[in-house]
């Protein structure tokens, strides 16, 4: 049923009006009915029931008929529209309105009458109804506009059936067209002002929604114009200051950044100028590894940091280039690894950025496992870089954990055996950033294969 919900804002309104309109016309038209039946009664079943009630006390009183209303015609006796016959005559195949029996059944007991069976019948006015020819021109012609004619038999008990013919009007049908054509009228009047209504809402909304997607820290998207209702024009307009504040923040985090940078650098570049005076060598080569752990964690934070606001532009990459370029620079530094170039298979995305996630999957492959093998595939339309390895690998439940800044599964803090635990979170950020996915997995026989999944196009 959720599926056939509409989903945008302008068609949800529309359907809650329309479906409140139709419980309002479906009360009204209940009330109408019911109030059109008790006026039908007050018309049709209240006459009848006197001229009944008039009839069985002339024919139990033969002296009181007056002259004009008691004639004699074939054995039967007539009272003003009214017919004393010996039997039933009213088809027992015909349906019975059993609610006008009852009815009828009230009224005769309110006046007294002594009566066995009613029985009432609602029959259609064909124009071929042989009754219509003994009417009066006038009384035939109100009974076809009528369509429909009421029979009432009445049983007097040891005196035969009191039979009414009376006109019927089918003010139902007449109702519910009336009824329908309101609904319609309604429908117009007050969907399209809600349609309208629910556009200029929706359409500003939905443009500060496609704004919020594209926007890019760093970029200075053009401000989103404030339209629509006065509610709507302030969120649109607190939006836009939004987007000013965040980009305001982000410069003044990559000024921060920047004097970090280069307030850390700087004594890192006079120390390394001084342990040239240490007589020692080994002293001096800690000393001198030390500097440069402590370069490469400040590049890996600050990495990391501005991630958000790369500087350098995507552009067309030939993907399977630039893994073989990463798998040289190991090969020159006689590393163990391994790749089997493709087919080109050419991407938009940041070369040094991707250079970088694929040099730290590669470089903790070499170091944990002694040599990587590096596959690069494409399914569909995502394109996968492999980085497969024979080391321990990591246990099932510290896959995801991992990738967490400054997490490491061997504590010793030992660069050699591990570093600082930057190299997995900032991989995942540059692939995130990218559109894609990295992942983790165990592989059978031993090791570790970790996955950058890219989409295409």
């Amino acid at each position: 049923m959720r599926r056939f919900f509409p989903k945008n804002l302008t068609s949800q309104i529309a359907l809650l009006v329309g479906i409140a309109l139709f419980v309002a016309q479906a009360i009204n038209f209940g009330l109408l009915l019911n109030e059109r039946r008790g006026a039908r009664f007050a018309q049709v079943i209240a006459p009848a029931v006197a001229r009944i009630v008039d009839a069985a006390e002339q024919a139990s009183n033969p002296a009181a008929r007056t002259r004009d209303a008691d004639e004699e015609q074939g054995g039967r006796r007539q009272f003003q529209r009214v017919t004393l016959t010996a039997t039933n005559p009213i088809d027992p195949v015909l349906p019975r309105a059993r609610n006008l029996e009852d009815n009828i059944r009230v009224g005769l007991n309110d006046a007294g009458v002594h009566f066995g069976q009613i029985i009432a019948v609602i029959r259609e006015v064909r124009p071929d109804l042989p009754s219509l020819k003994t009417m009066t021109p006038a009384r035939a012609d109100r009974l076809r506009r009528l369509g429909a004619e009421l029979n009432v038999a009445v049983e007097l008990p040891g005196k035969g059936w009191l039979m009414l013919r009376s006109g019927w009007p089918r003010s139902e049908r007449t109702l519910i067209w009336q009824l329908l054509a309101q609904t319609l009228i309604l429908y117009i009047v007050v969907l399209l002002p809600v349609l309208w209504a629910g556009r200029r809402i929706a359409r500003p909304l939905r443009n500060l929604a496609q704004a919020t997607q594209r926007f890019r820290p760093g970029e200075q998207p053009d401000p989103v114009e404030e339209r629509g209702p006065s509610d709507v024009r302030a969120v649109i307009a607190a939006y836009n200051a939004l987007s000013l504040r965040v980009n305001a923040m982000l410069d003044e985090k990559d000024r921060m950044l920047g004097a970090i940078g280069h307030d850390l650098r700087t004594p890192l570049m006079a120390l390394r100028v001084r342990i040239e005076s240490v007589e020692d060598d080994e002293d001096r080569n800690k000393m001198a590894d030390t500097i440069e752990e402590m370069s490469r964690t400040l590049d890996d934070i600050l990495s990391l940091a501005r991630l958000g606001r790369p500087s350098e532009p995507p552009t067309e990459v030939d993907v399977s280039a630039l893994v073989d370029a990463v798998v040289e620079d190991f090969r020159d530094l006689d590393k163990n690894v391994t790749f089997e170039e493709p087919p080109r298979l050419t991407m938009r995305l940041r070369p040094s950025l991707m250079r970088r996630a694929v040099r730290n999957l590669i470089e903790n492959a070499v170091k944990y496992g002694g040599g990587a093998e590096v596959f690069l595939k494409s399914e569909g339309k995502s394109v996968m870089i492999e980085v497969c390895d024979r080391g321990p690998g990591i246990p099932q439940e510290s896959l995801d954990k991992v990738f967490d800044p400054f997490t490491r599964l061997e504590e010793s803090r030992n660069r050699d055996t591990g570093g600082v635990g930057l190299g997995l979170a900032l991989a995942r950020a540059i692939v995130r950033e990218a559109g894609g996915e990295i992942g983790l997995a165990n592989r059978e026989g031993g090791g570790l294969t970790a996955t950058i999944t890219l989409p295409r196009g």
